[in-house]
């Protein structure tokens, strides 16, 4: 999957007509395109930045049919998605792993509830489901989780969810595009969308952010893909239309292993104002989140805000023996839920279903609005279905659900870090096997390795040192400090990799650890 090789194919034929464009490459952008090009669709998808650079690297990194939304009622949401989870571990069993949830019960009711409700979770799952909930004495749920607030503990109950790592698993989809026959190209905006005699969408205007250069593409279909920032191409197309997306903020902190020892994770189904929590193992590190913050504008880099650092931080302190503060706080992220608007003013954004929807303007764009990353693959099998009634494309059937994914093999009983990759980590092994200075690791507190940038640079489309350390590997999200301190490194094996100076070397690290600062709380 190389860069160079996606834009001399779009340049190749400026008469070419694709028979689908999609705009955004993030969950289900990708998704879309995976779909589209497994059917043996003409397939383009750009991305204005990074893949996953946006929400879809954000996420609680947790593949879940949704224990709050059977909460809710919304039970059409939490079938698809636990039938989705399923697929999804089965697909790509590299990335997406079985992990045990205690709910901790601090009164006498919560024990019978909340085990009463996981049994309905665990029936609709069927025969894709991850394992049985059950209730656990207060014994048993200390000796899972130590650090657990002992006073007023009477048990908990064990349920099974998903658990995955968001931006490689974008990767991945990115790269099993290529192998169907696709092309992807990341820092490709799109600026305009091109029209026939009849109004009718035919194409787009694009610029590539490295080069400056500006091309025309013609497509069938095109479709926008762009989570937080659909409204961006909406107005493209119809100048003036009301919003469709209301963003809705999230935010992580990551912490020491040591706050969360051995290998379950704690849900809180209800936190003082009614949200969840989760505190996550992940990388050998722990991920504790999340909020619900509405009413903010879209942007590619959000910023947590103090009262949601202070919530994420007070409701851990409840819970958690040994509580996290500010100093113990390693990295700390935010992302935008592309949540569709409310028909109900006044609706509280925890309560906006995180289901999707489809819409077609009159000039033929569709677009994809609401949705989340575990019922990414339905979303773009949905996608593809509407663009083959739009444009009357050859009929062919959806083959992604038993489809693997791009380095799907069954790692789960491996402890390298480099399962992640797959079947991939072989190629890893093989650079190492040439050059094994390369085998050296970037940082004495990660796990990466210098390969590991090698194989980012020349497989998986990493043009800058930012693609490396948050979204091929997720340095920048579980060690802030860290991954600035391993920005020289990478940007010098990087630059030889991609033929670039040193001035290219020294850009490169004042960026990104300018960049980096806004993931430190001070």
């Amino acid at each position: 999957m190389q860069r160079t090789h996606a834009l001399k194919e779009i340049q190749r034929d400026p008469d070419k007509i694709w028979d689908i464009i999609i705009i955004g490459g993030g969950a289900t952008g990708l998704g879309a395109g995976v779909d589209a090009a497994s059917r043996g669709y003409q397939t383009l998808v750009l991305e204005k930045y990074d893949f996953a650079k946006g929400t879809s690297s954000r996420s609680t990194k947790l593949v879940h049919g949704g224990v709050r939304y059977l909460a809710q009622g919304d039970i059409p949401l939490v079938l698809e998605a636990l039938h989705e989870r399923g697929l999804l571990k089965q697909n790509a069993p590299h990335l997406v792993k079985n992990l045990e949830f205690i709910i901790p019960n601090y009164d006498w009711w919560a024990g019978p509830f909340y085990t009463a409700g996981l049994k309905v979770y665990d029936l609709m799952a069927g025969k894709l489901g991850f394992g049985p909930s059950v209730h656990i004495s207060k014994e048993e749920a200390m000796r899972a989780i130590p650090n657990l607030v002992e006073e007023g503990l009477k048990g908990g109950v064990i349920y099974h969810d998903g658990q995955f790592d968001d931006s490689r698993l974008a990767v991945n989809l990115a790269q099993t595009i290529v192998d169907k026959g696709g092309c992807v190209a990341n820092y490709c905006a799109v600026t305009a969308l091109l029209k026939d005699a009849g109004g009718m969408i035919s194409g787009v205007k694009l610029h590539d952010s490295e080069s400056a250069q500006a091309f025309t593409v013609k497509a069938q279909v095109v479709v926008n893909a762009t989570g937080i920032f659909v409204d961006q191409i909406h107005a493209m197309d119809q100048p003036g239309m009301s919003k469709t997306v209301v963003p809705s903020q999230g935010v992580h902190i990551v912490l020491d292993k040591s706050f969360l020892p051995g290998d379950k994770a704690i849900m809180i189904p209800k936190t003082e104002d009614g949200r969840v929590l989760f505190a996550v193992p992940w990388h050998n590190h722990v991920i504790v989140g999340t909020t619900d913050t509405p009413g903010l504008e879209p942007t590619i880099e959000p910023r947590a805000q103090e009262e949601e650092i202070d919530f994420i931080l007070d409701t851990a302190a409840v819970f958690l023996h040994r509580a996290p503060t500010r100093s113990d706080v390693l990295s700390i992220f935010a992302g935008l839920r592309p949540l569709a608007a409310p028909e109900q003013k006044g609706e509280a954004s925890k309560e906006i279903s995180r289901g999707h929807k489809l819409t077609i303007s009159h000039s033929g764009l569709i677009s994809i609005i609401g949705g989340k990353w575990t019922t990414y693959r339905r979303m773009g099998e949905e996608i593809v279905d509407k663009a083959i009634l739009l444009v009357d494309l050859q009929e062919k059937p959806c083959v992604t659900q038993e489809m693997p994914i791009h380095g799907a093999m069954n790692s789960s009983s491996s402890d390298s870090h480099l399962s992640v990759y797959g079947t991939d980590a072989a190629g890893i092994a093989d650079i190492i096997n040439k050059h094994a200075e390369l085998a050296e690791p970037l940082h004495p507190d990660l796990p990466y390795i210098k390969a590991e940038v090698i194989w980012a640079t020349r497989e998986e489309m990493a043009r800058c040192v930012e693609d490396f350390l948050a979204r091929r590997t997720r340095a920048l999200f579980l060690n802030a400090r860290a991954s600035m301190q391993m920005a020289p490194t990478v940007a010098n094996l990087m630059a030889k990799e991609l033929g670039l100076d040193t001035a290219w070397e020294k850009q490169q690290v004042s960026t990104y650890k300018e960049h980096a600062q806004g993931y430190l709380l001070e």
